[in-house]
């Protein structure tokens, strides 16, 4: 009876566990392997009980949509590496490598994407005529998603995308690009509530994580970020008729050598745009050459700028013991639409050597009201 019974349950198990090698999948990063791995997640998608899709190390796979609803909740638990083409064009022209659409109750666990993005850096540098880039994992119209202990490298632009989703973990992820290579921000989320990212590195060529319209309830905590362009709420404004900004914490993280700290940009024009309830709180800049920005003028390619003034209103922002070192002598940088320093924020340098200009110590804390 133990016997039939441990037989029954070893099976039971293997029915719910697909392995994309069974599907077809060559795990020798050189042999394609985008149609096993459909295979597998169309099995485990159609499965009633909840079911892990196992990968292997070195899988090579082209862009891919990986679609719900599904019946049940799906791990995909990830060994060794996923690699894109080695020729860049081999992503094409959609904007993703890997993308899961209306999937809920999906968990990636471990692993490591690595999207061999310097290629494309190299021809969007050169001026040449280049596809637009993917962004390496991407989640759309998704719900209850765990990411955890995944790593990404080298992603053509944004390494990880959650857009129109809602209760989501980030937890433990290192996404790492050339602190050159360009549009390579870490964490992209708009339109979403309830996203939790904690215990993860970011060192990349733009944001660390950039928060577009729509985001409600994000917290983010024990985050290291450097190099790359900071933590950013924006660029808002693009639009006229634009979702708001709200309930956005950042607490116990550590910026190093990054561009910037924490930033809020708007472009200069009308809109329905909003930024409000935002806590910053114990943070740590090391070296950081613009710890804190608030810019309602945001144009980066100073080419056309729109001059209406911002319609994007920034209420209720809080920065509460933000200190360490700065490698200019202006640790915060406002631009307000009256082009003024608002009374409200205040900095206070505790050192410095004025006349090497070099590295600022400060303390910093305000609010926005």
């Amino acid at each position: 009876m133990f016997f039939s019974s441990l037989l029954l349950m070893r099976t039971s198990m293997a029915a719910y566990n697909y392995n994309v090698v069974k599907f077809g999948a060559k795990p020798d990063g050189r042999t394609d392997s985008t149609k096993a791995f459909l295979g597998a997640w169309q099995a485990a998608c159609r499965s009633a009980a909840s079911v892990t899709v196992t990968v292997p190390r070195g899988s090579l796979l082209k862009p891919v949509v990986f679609r719900g609803p599904c019946r049940s909740r799906i791990t995909f638990q990830i060994y060794g590496t996923i690699v894109a083409p080695s020729n860049y064009r081999g992503l094409g022209n959609s904007g993703y490598w890997i993308l899961f659409v209306q999937v809920n109750r999906i968990s990636i666990n471990g692993g490591t994407l690595d999207a061999r993005g310097a290629s494309f850096w190299a021809c969007r540098k050169s001026g040449k005529s280049c596809p637009p880039g993917a962004r390496s994992m991407t989640f759309n119209w998704a719900n209850d998603v765990v990411v955890t202990g995944l790593k990404s490298i080298n992603s053509q632009v944004t390494h990880l995308v959650i857009n129109s989703c809602n209760n989501v973990v980030v937890r433990k992820v290192k996404l790492v690009a050339p602190d050159q290579s360009p549009n390579t921000d870490g964490l992209h989320v708009q339109n979403s509530a309830g996203v939790t990212v904690t215990d993860s590195t970011f060192q990349t060529g733009d944001d660390c994580i950039s928060i577009g319209p729509g985001t409600r309830n994000l917290y983010m905590s024990k985050l290291n970020c450097g190099p790359g362009h900071g933590i950013s709420i924006g660029s808002l404004g693009r639009d006229a008729k634009e979702a708001g900004v709200q309930n956005i914490t950042l607490v116990n993280s550590v910026f190093s050598g990054s561009d910037n700290g924490v930033r809020i940009k708007s472009w200069a024009r009308k809109s329905t745009g909003f930024v409000r309830n935002v806590l910053f709180q114990n943070l740590v800049m090391k070296n950081v050459q613009n710890p804190i920005i608030v810019d309602q003028n945001y144009c980066p390619t100073h080419k056309g700028c729109p001059k209406q003034g911002s319609g994007v209103k920034i209420s209720q922002v809080v920065y509460r013991n933000i200190q360490g070192t700065s490698r200019t002598q202006h640790a915060l940088k406002i631009r307000l639409i009256t082009g003024q320093w608002p009374p409200f924020l205040r900095s206070r340098v505790v050192s410095g050597d004025k006349d090497k200009g070099t590295t600022q110590h400060f303390m910093g804390r305000g609010v926005i009201r």
